[in-house]
């Protein structure tokens, strides 16, 4: 337990080493004010680097110990040991800005690529502090081909994807266009069902009325037929009605035929 605040051991055995680094960069700085060879200031500002790279590799430590045993800790727990990682970020970010004053009076240029996030819940980045004065110029070439093959690279792949892409998209649009083909053909072909049924329709109608044109014919042969019979009985029976005209192409009856007709009918 430190400061009174319940850590594992895991933990506490991190922030001891943290709090010594902490103490190891105040005493550096505190020596640096009087060096006054720059060169000795260089170097001294080389090794509290060292020792700030060292204390957050320590911070992301902690962090990924912290986030291991946050289960097993009761919520305020986790929240003092949150804000305990807090407070060493901002400490660290104190003496990297102090740094940065000490390089600035030395007159030294260098390229600042430490970063801790804004002050996250997660102090891990790449690299925490990179020196250019601390690099040859043939590091510094092969750093920026590095950059270059991975711009490279990275412009190959969007390439690719673009082509994919362009690619499905002629996919697409051949798929579309033999849909819409398809869908052309379909279109006819119920034009034509529609004007086979429209003709069927027509010729059923057509046969329907020559069915009753010749039922009336029959309808009227009939009655003629049923005419002519009734005249020829009526003229058999009354051989003598004068009012009855003959039939031509019948002659009259025999009278011993018709007296066998007037005894059968009567």
């Amino acid at each position: 337990m430190a400061n009174g605040l319940p850590m594992s051991a895991e933990l506490e055995q991190i922030d001891g080493e943290i709090q010594d680094i902490f103490r190891a960069l105040q005493n550096g700085f505190q020596k640096l004010d009087k060096i006054k060879d720059s060169n000795r200031q260089s170097k001294q500002l080389e090794e509290l680097t060292g020792k700030m790279r060292e204390c957050k590799r320590l911070i992301k430590e902690f962090d990924r110990q912290f986030k291991e045993d946050e289960s097993r800790n009761p919520p305020e727990v986790n929240k003092q040991l949150n804000e305990k990682k807090q407070s060493m970020i901002k400490e660290l970010n104190s003496y990297v800005a102090l740094r940065k004053t000490y390089q600035s009076s030395l007159g030294n240029k260098r390229v600042e690529l430490f970063d801790m996030g804004a002050g996250g819940n997660d102090p891990v980045t790449e690299d925490n502090v990179q020196l250019a004065s601390a690099m040859s110029n043939q590091e510094l070439i092969d750093a920026g081909r590095k950059k270059m093959d991975e711009t490279d690279q990275a412009i190959e792949r969007s390439k690719m994807v673009v082509e994919q892409t362009v690619e499905v998209g002629s996919q697409t649009a051949a798929n579309l266009k033999g849909q819409t083909e398809q869908m052309g053909r379909i279109v006819n072909e119920l034009d034509t069902i529609h004007f086979s049924i429209k003709k069927a329709s027509q010729l059923v109608k057509e046969i329907g009325r020559q069915v009753a044109t010749d039922k009336c014919i029959m309808m009227l042969l009939f009655l003629i037929v049923c005419g002519v019979v009734a005249v020829i009985i009526v003229k058999i029976v009354h051989p003598n009605n004068k009012s009855i005209p003959d039939i031509p192409g019948l002659a009259p009856p025999a009278p011993a035929a018709r007296r066998l007709l007037s005894i059968a009918f009567n």
